[in-house]
């Protein structure tokens, strides 16, 4: 059976490959692949892991190396070139950035005539989305105008990931698969079902002040010992809303107020009193007055007993919660790829056929999340892909 030829420019760690393979199109045994992997990617950590993964894959470095393939029967021709030059993130200058490779896939679609062709990138100022937009029409001899698509990969997975891709695969309907950030996350709690984008610069750690302020890497947020008792009667997420006892009881209580967006501890014990409405005093052998679960201070606090909280009875605790970044695994699963996944790699492959274990090295966690927030979104690949005749 002749092998359909896939070329996948700026490859990174294979994405394309596991779309491939949750296809069925692709096995770690050669001989039983129905296509033919052509990889050309330079960052020798996300290489590393493609190998480990899929060792199978034809290697070519350089993306200026797709000549390689010219006169071949390219099936498919695939590639996120870089997105530096054309994130608003970014200085935003196009094509007059040197790192820009959208000239290389005009010139690798019209020299390799690929059945189909998919290429993804950010969301981009108008100007440069129609000249690449042109560029491909250009490439495939001026008869055909490929619009791209945007698809938001919040509606396959966690995070919102807005990206344009540009593809003569025809793109069947979808809806929201319905998986939210608490779904994935390994442990904690976190404000949003969805999480922000995360990028390539995720490595470099969040804050609070970057996370609430210019809505960037997403915290997963947790407490130490610490249990929910009640939420604040305030606007914004429920992170901020919520508030916490070390009492370990967790009654319903009544309407909080005030509140900012650090979490909220409370500083007393939850107990049951019995206070005479017309005194507002205790009362506990009134048989005519329902108990009602409480806060009390502690004596070191000079707040006094408290039916309804306020912003003087809520304080902020921050030996009591705290906030971390989303670990690799859970980077994986935002991007829809195996958990552990990036986990390893396999460098400086000299000899092929003899045993590997020793190249088998473990990829840090920088580089994890550096490949995963330049990769795609596994499952949006995948349900573009099932639109081609296979």
């Amino acid at each position: 059976m002749t092998k359909k030829i896939v070329a996948s420019l700026c490859d990174g760690m294979s994405c394309g490959a596991v779309a491939l393979d949750r296809l069925g199109l692709m096995d770690n045994v050669e001989e039983w692949n129905d296509v033919e992997y052509h990889a050309f990617e330079i960052d020798k950590y996300a290489e590393a892991v493609s190998r480990f993964n899929y060792p199978e894959i034809v290697r070519h470095g350089d993306a200026r190396n797709y000549t390689k393939l010219i006169g071949k029967d390219v099936f498919l021709l695939m590639g996120g070139f870089p997105c530096q030059p054309y994130s608003v993130a970014g200085q935003g200058k196009g094509d007059a950035d040197e790192r820009d490779l959208s000239t290389l896939i005009f010139d690798a679609l019209r020299d390799l005539k690929p059945k189909y062709f998919l290429f993804e990138n950010v969301p981009m100022k108008s100007e440069d989305e129609l000249r690449i937009t042109m560029g491909i029409s250009d490439a495939l001899g001026g008869q055909d105008y490929v619009e791209p698509i945007m698809i938001n990969s919040q509606d396959f997975s966690a995070h919102h990931r807005k990206r344009l891709y540009w593809t003569n695969i025809p793109i069947a309907p979808y809806k929201d698969k319905g998986i939210v950030l608490s779904d994935i996350i390994e442990d904690g709690m976190v404000d949003r079902d969805k999480s922000y984008c995360v990028d390539a610069n995720y490595f470099k750690g969040g804050s609070m002040k970057m996370y609430y302020e210019k809505s960037r890497r997403q915290l997963v947020f947790d407490t130490k010992g610490c249990h929910q008792v009640g939420e604040a009667d305030i606007k914004g997420y429920d992170i901020i809303k919520r508030v916490y006892s070390t009492s370990g009881k967790a009654p319903a209580l009544t309407t909080m107020q005030g509140g900012h967006r650090e979490p909220k501890i409370v500083c007393g014990s939850i107990i049951k009193r019995k206070i005479n409405p017309d005194t507002g005093k205790r009362d506990d052998y009134n048989p005519d007055i329902k108990a009602k679960a409480r806060i009390e201070t502690r004596a070191d606090e000079k707040t006094g007993t408290l039916t309804t909280l306020t912003k003087d009875n809520v304080v902020v605790n921050h030996e009591d919660m705290y906030w971390r970044a989303l670990t690799p695994k859970e980077c994986e699963r935002l991007q829809t790829v195996p958990d552990g996944y990036t986990e390893f790699g396999i460098f400086h492959r000299k000899y092929p056929d003899i045993d590997m274990s020793n190249d088998i090295k473990t990829i840090s966690n920088s580089q994890r999340y550096k490949m995963l927030g330049n990769g795609w979104t596994v499952d949006v690949i995948q349900h573009i892909m099932e639109g081609m005749d296979v």
